[in-house]
């Protein structure tokens, strides 16, 4: 299956509320958490999930800071 493209995804959190927007952030947050948890200890077989986790809290964190106005 085809990675969805970067204007996809924006898309895709552009239609989410808030309330989904902070449950998301929650969400990606933990598996972040969690995932460096495993790389640690060398449990990690794919690692670059990390950088693409990374970035999807970034685009979470950009779609709210637009909605704040700031």
């Amino acid at each position: 299956m085809a990675e969805k493209k970067h204007n996809d995804i924006m898309e895709d959190l552009r239609n989410q509320s808030d309330e989904e927007l902070v449950i998301s952030l929650a969400n990606e947050r933990r598996k972040m958490y969690e995932m460096k948890a495993r790389h640690v200890t060398k449990q990690l077989d794919n690692t670059v999930v990390i950088p693409q986790t990374r970035k999807q809290i970034a685009r979470i964190l950009t779609i709210q800071r637009e909605r704040t106005g700031r």
